[in-house]
């Protein structure tokens, strides 16, 4: 009677802990917090100015890491114990990001509602958490499998922040954090395409809804090709290929694995746009997803211009 009891409260223990997890939403780890240089520019830039103006610091919140933004940082460094290098890296962000929720108003909310912007929430940046901005903190997070809750923590923070948008149906080639902005204009050696420098087993995203098509030949080497509207968005030198030939792709979504195959003379991801017969400069679409602003239509991008 007794092992029949004990094995009753087992089974009960254990039912009782699905039903828990049923309920619980299980959180992706969150990606690595950007590490922001003393030459850095963009919207992560304009978070750690915001932030820091809610410490008290008095400069300019306009995206540009510039000597007055560096000098503040070292200063909140050397007030918190960190190594005062004038670079927010992890150990800064940690200790820079704080709790904000529904009714309060200041630079950090200004910050956060920037984020949210970024990756296509539809609000103004007046420094009020106020319902619209908590309803859009509550959807991110839930779309992120966080509690959903209005409360802006420093986990939510590092999703807003390190986390790859897509904006208006498109996203990044490449999780954002792994390269800087200043990557995304590089000219190409010689037609309109690009090189993005990242070493192999890099995640490839896919940049926009497309059906998918694979490459593999000595200019290329492994590839993927993915075709909207008579637009296609060529991947070379994969060392894998992750998607079948003629699956449909969202934004973001993996399709392979960065390499050195091909006719490449290092790891790196080339990535082109091409229309018909013709190759379009992809410098300016990477440019506005990185900074989360509408991108432009890809017929609209130059055909010239961004080779040396």
């Amino acid at each position: 009677m007794a092992r029949t009891l004990a094995l009753v409260a087992i089974v009960l223990a254990s039912l009782a802990m699905v039903v828990v997890g049923a309920g619980t939403a299980s959180a992706a780890t969150p990606p690595a917090w950007p590490v922001v240089g003393t030459t850095a520019t963009g919207p992560e830039v304009r978070t750690v100015q915001y932030l820091l103006r809610e410490r008290g610091s008095q400069i300019a919140a306009d995206g540009i890491n510039g000597p007055q933004t560096v000098a503040a940082i070292k200063a909140f460094q050397s007030a918190n114990g960190l190594n005062n290098d004038g670079i927010a890296g992890p150990l800064t962000w940690s200790k820079l990001v704080m709790d904000i929720d529904s009714g309060a108003s200041g630079n950090a909310v200004t910050g956060a509602q920037h984020q949210l912007v970024r990756h296509g929430y539809d609000l103004v940046a007046d420094g009020a958490f106020g319902p619209a901005t908590a309803a859009a903190v509550t959807d991110f997070k839930t779309k992120k499998g966080l509690s959903a809750t209005s409360l802006i923590d420093a986990t939510t923070w590092q999703w807003l922040v390190a986390g790859t948008p897509t904006v208006d149906g498109w996203s990044l080639p490449l999780a954002r954090t792994a390269l800087p902005r200043g990557e995304y204009d590089d000219p190409h050696h010689d037609y309109p395409a690009i090189d993005l420098p990242v070493g192999t087993g890099t995640r490839a995203l896919a940049v926009t809804t497309a059906t998918a098509s694979l490459v593999n030949d000595s200019s290329c080497g492994k590839g993927v090709v993915l075709t909207a509207n008579g637009v296609r968005f060529i991947y070379c030198h994969l060392s894998q290929q992750v998607v079948s030939a003629g699956s449909a792709v969202e934004p973001g979504q993996l399709v392979g694995y960065t390499g050195n195959t091909g006719n490449s003379t290092g790891p790196h991801l080339h990535f082109g746009v091409k229309i018909g017969s013709t190759n379009h400069c992809p410098q300016r679409l990477l440019l506005a997803l990185y900074d989360g602003t509408n991108p432009p239509t890809p017929s609209s991008l130059p055909t010239s211009g961004c080779t040396n």
